[in-house]
């Protein structure tokens, strides 16, 4: 179990899963270059210790395979993950005093869990006075890029509605010692907090923090959710938080740096271009500007990073990991969901493969619509249904189903709503149209439905005998057709 960045790293480099570069290298591209070839062959997790213009070294590429993700929370499979999940959610009101006591066991273990407030902290044992941006090997990732962005923080605030703890994930553009711009798009929770406020929203940025915790802070929780929690779910043990010295934020003890400040949403300033986990550079729009009025780090601190671009890279593992977690809590939302699958290709919002088991005609286009209402998911540009025998996590298949199965009158669904803000294709910000394929077998009383035909498969005594005799043929190839 990684407690912090550090142990974390420890176990990479045991694991063998770990790189320790030593030459000089330029947080100026030249360490994306480097990371991107890496990142789509395969490859480690990184740590450069000399980086040109600081003394702090960089991690980057350490969620970068299906491996280390597992590793990172503690799991065998992600959804074992989502397994625990739903063990929580079927916790039914007890009955009898055996099923009392489990129930109660079950919610204790839950809130062991629950955040530790402290008040002192290896994040604070050095305080940056006055702080300065400029000494973190903040990375300038592509060529067109607006300036170096902050890319795997964790932005802890308050909502200011309620006092909830919050703490999400947003790239930051740094532009000088003491400000910075905060990407705060207009569906997410950050940019609601902002709204609800009187304008100004404090914030602390941590960098470099346990696996778990960090991927808590991507995740997409419920609302009143606190990620902290759920980090310490994930992880095993309660995560200790800290109070802030300069702003009424907490953030995880074990942090490498903590960023303090206060967002303005009356300073709005050109934020971009930046090169997006789209594959497109996103395109310079205001946004409101972060004040920096406090910093501070452990001693010989790591600068923990990642880069995003056209997939396959590090932020894939992440989004797959969230699929995996969170079908259990959407499927308690849309039952009729057996499977789904977010493939790279489509950058998480512009594609969602799902399945369903069909119970009536016209269950694929229901199933559309409750994607295209469910949290971020309504972001999705197009929805592809296919049956429930169909492996959603096979391209190949999958595509033979669509190609084979649409009739571009019949089963395409056409509708218009809220699109994510960096769709390019979108022809109004945040908002264009979506399209649906049922790609499912076609039922009576479907529109108009010739008499569907049976598909091809072998019996499965011929398959069986074919097994136990393919020593006797001779043949290198094809011993696995009938797996």
């Amino acid at each position: 179990m990684s407690t912090d960045l550090r142990s974390w790293i420890d176990r990479l480099r045991k694991e063998g899963e770990l790189v320790d570069v030593r030459a000089p290298v330029d947080p100026e591209l030249e360490i994306t270059e480097i990371t991107d070839r890496v990142s789509k062959a395969g490859g480690p997790a990184l740590l450069f210790h000399d980086v040109l213009g600081s003394e702090l070294p960089v991690l980057i590429n350490q969620f970068g395979s299906e491996k280390r993700m597992n590793m990172a929370l503690n799991t065998e499979s992600l959804d074992a993950v989502g397994g625990r999940i739903t063990d929580l959610l079927e916790l039914q009101p007890p009955q009898g005093i055996a099923a009392k006591v489990r129930a109660l066991g079950t919610l204790r273990q839950l809130a062991s869990f629950s955040p530790k407030n402290v008040t002192s902290a290896p994040c604070q044992e050095v305080w940056v006075d006055p702080p300065d941006l400029t000494r973190l090997p903040v990375l300038t990732c592509w060529p067109d890029d607006g300036g170096p962005f902050i890319t795997l923080p964790l932005v802890c605030s308050q909502d200011p509605t309620t006092g909830v703890r919050y703490c999400g994930m947003y790239r930051i553009q740094v532009v000088d010692e003491r400000t910075a711009m905060m990407h705060w798009q207009i569906h997410k929770d950050g940019a609601a907090h902002l709204r609800d406020s009187q304008g100004r929203v404090e914030v602390a940025i941590a960098i470099g923090t346990a696996p778990a915790t960090t991927y808590s802070a991507s995740a997409p929780l419920p609302p009143g959710i606190d990620e902290m929690l759920f980090a310490g779910f994930l992880g095993g043990r309660s995560v200790r938080m800290v109070p802030c010295r300069t702003v009424d934020v907490e953030v995880p003890a074990e942090s490498e740096i903590v960023i303090e400040g206060y967002v303005d949403a009356h300073d709005l300033r050109p934020e971009g271009p930046f090169g997006d986990h789209t594959g497109f550079y996103t395109p310079v729009d205001d946004y409101p500007t972060l004040h920096v009025t406090g910093m501070s780090m452990r001693r010989e601190a790591v600068y923990a990073t990642t880069i995003v671009g056209k997939p396959p890279m590090e932020d894939f593992f992440l989004g797959k990991a969230t699929e995996r977690i969170f079908l259990p809590l959407i499927r308690t939302t849309v039952p009729d969901l057996v499977d789904m699958n977010l493939p790279l290709e489509g950058v998480f919002h512009n594609c969602a493969i799902v399945s369903v088991e069909k119970r009536y005609p016209g269950h694929a286009k229901k199933l559309m619509n409750a994607i295209w209402g469910l949290g971020l998911l309504s972001l999705t540009r197009c929805v592809v249904v296919v049956d429930a025998d169909v492996d959603v996590h096979d391209l190949s298949d999958v595509a033979f189903r669509a190609f084979s199965n649409v009739d571009a009158g019949r089963d395409m669904l056409l509708t218009e709503g809220p699109v994510d803000a960096l769709d390019h294709a979108a022809p109004h910000f945040a908002l264009g149209a979506k399209v649906g394929f049922d790609a499912t077998r076609k039922w009576p009383g479907e529109g108009i439905v010739r008499p569907w035909p049976q598909e091809i498969t072998m019996s499965e005594e011929i398959r069986s005998r074919v097994d136990r005799r393919w020593h006797e043929f001779g043949i290198e190839t094809g011993r696995g057709g009938s797996e």
